[in-house]
Formats: structure tokens, sequence, C-alpha cells
């Protein structure tokens, strides 16, 4: 069984808060299943973007994990990044948008599944 969005997101806020990370919901979305986009500020005008992975990527038809793919296989300007949200929530007024800050670039994705 996949854990709800909501409960998906503090926990991940919660890891990035043990390592040091700021990070907070810029838009929260539906509580049960919203997809969820992770944006990581470099803190020098550019960011990653993570979202959720296509369905092909999963092993069966219901995922119990999360996976997820970044946008761009390198850091593009915030404003770049900005614009993709915009359409992604016109896409899907359901999804999440966390956002924190590490001049590293660390996200956690991979240890964070559920």
């Amino acid at each position: 069984m996949r854990l709800k969005s909501n409960i998906w997101v503090a926990a991940y806020l919660r890891r990035c808060q043990t390592e040091g990370v700021f990070g907070a919901v810029r838009r929260r979305g539906a509580e049960e299943a919203g997809a969820v986009f992770v944006k990581v500020s470099l803190l020098d005008g550019n960011a990653m973007l993570y979202a959720p992975a296509p369905q092909t990527v999963y092993d069966d038809g219901r995922p119990v994990e999360r996976l997820f793919v970044p946008i761009a296989p390198q850091p593009v300007s915030e404003p770049s990044i900005e614009e993709r949200l915009t359409k992604e929530i016109r896409f899907d007024s359901d999804a999440w948008i966390v956002e924190t800050e590490d001049r590293a670039g660390r996200h956690f994705l991979d240890l964070a599944k559920g």
C-alpha cells in the first residue's frame, strides 16, 4: 500500500530537516494521491526539479513506492522551473510542490520511498 501524499511529504521534509536542509510545502495538493514535485533551489539562481516517474518505470500496475526523475540532467534557471511548475499545476490541480534549499543540490529522494 502506498503512503498518502500528505504523509509522504511530511516524512520527506523531516528527512531534509535531519540533514540540515530547509524545506517547505509551497503548494498543498490532494492529500490522498496528489502527484509530488520537488524543487531543489541551489541558492544561486538555479534549481533542479524532480517529478514523479512515469508509470512505465514501475514493475507492476500499482506502485508501492514513489520514484522520481529529474526534469533536466543539469540545474536550470529558477524562472524555467517556475514556468514548468505553473504548467504542471494547470494540468493537475491536485499536485503538490515541495521546495528545498541546498547549495550542494542534495535531494534525498532515493531515500524517501513509500
